[in-house]
C-alpha cells in the first residue's frame, strides 16, 4: 500500500491493531514503523521499516547496528538511531532485571536471550561474567574482557578477584563468537577447565560457561563439559 498509513484501514494501521489486538499481533515491521513514526517521500514507515529489515538481514543486526551503518539510509538520521537503541537498551536492561528477581534456573531461556540481545551481533569478541548470590539471582554482569574480532585475552585471576569482591557464591562466564559460530574451540575447553578449578579452590560454583554468536548458542553445561578435568 502506497498511499499514507493515515488512509489505511483501521485495523491495518500498526497503532490502531497494537491498540486493538496488542503488540504480538503485529509484524516486525510494523512494530518498527511505531518508532519510525513517518516514511520517507513515496514510501510509508511501514515500507521503509520492511526496507531496513531486508537491508540489515533481520531484526538482530538492525538493532545492534551502528550510527554511521543507520544513517546512510535514505530518510535515517542520528533520532532514529538513538530511537532505535534507546529501545533495544530497555529491553537489555528488563531482561537483567528479571536475572536479577529470579533464580537463573526458575526460566533457563531467560540467561539466553539476555546473552542474545547483549553480545550476540556485537562485531568484537567480548568477555562477560555473570556473578550470582546464593540463591543464584544475578548481582552484577560484567564486560570483563574485549578483544579484537577473533581473540580475546582472558584472565583466570582478574575473574576470581572480580567474583570475590562481590561477594558471589557462583558464576555464568560468556563470550561471543563475530564468526557466527558458537562451537568452542580447544582454547574455550582449555579456560572453562582452569576456571573451574580456580573457582572451586574458593567455594565459588561455575555454573556454565556460554558461547553466543548472531543465530547460534553453546552451553557446556548443557554439553555436560562443566568439570576440571
Amino acid at each position: 500500500m502506497h498511499s499514507p498509513i493515515s488512509d489505511w484501514p483501521k485495523m491495518d494501521q500498526p497503532r490502531e491493531k497494537l491498540r486493538a489486538l496488542g503488540a504480538a499481533a503485529l509484524s516486525d515491521a510494523e512494530l518498527l514503523a511505531i518508532f519510525l513514526r513517518v516514511g520517507v517521500k513515496g514510501k510509508t514507515a511501514v515500507a521503509l521499516a520492511k526496507d531496513l529489515i531486508h537491508h540489515f538481514g533481520g531484526l538482530p543486526r538492525l538493532l545492534s547496528c551502528s550510527s554511521e551503518e543507520l544513517t546512510q539510509i535514505h530518510g535515517m538520521g542520528l533520532s532514529k538511531w538513538s530511537q532505535i537503541q534507546a529501545a533495544y537498551e530497555l529491553v537489555k536492561r528488563s531482561l537483567e532485571e528479571g536475572l536479577a528477581q529470579d533464580s537463573i534456573f526458575s526460566s533457563p531461556s531467560q540467561v539466553r536471550e539476555y546473552l542474545q540481545a547483549r553480545i550476540g551481533r556485537l562485531p568484537h569478541e567480548v568477555f562477560l561474567c555473570l556473578y550470582l548470590d546464593s540463591r543464584f539471582h544475578l548481582i552484577e554482569c560484567q564486560e570483563l574482557f574485549r578483544g579484537s574480532i577473533t581473540h580475546t585475552a582472558v584472565y583466570p585471576r582478574e575473574i576470581l578477584k572480580e567474583a570475590l569482591s562481590r561477594n558471589a557464591s557462583a558464576l555464568i562466564v560468556a563470550h561471543n563468537h563475530p564468526s557466527g559460530n558458537p562451537l568452542p574451540s580447544q582454547a574455550d575447553q582449555e579456560l572453562t577447565k582452569t576456571l573451574f578449578s580456580a573457582l572451586n579452590l574458593v567455594d565459588i560454583r561455575l555454573l556454565d560457561h556460554c558461547i553466543v554468536s548472531g543465530s547460534g548458542f553453546f552451553s557446556f553445561s548443557e554439553a555436560g563439559l562443566m568439570k576440571d578435568g
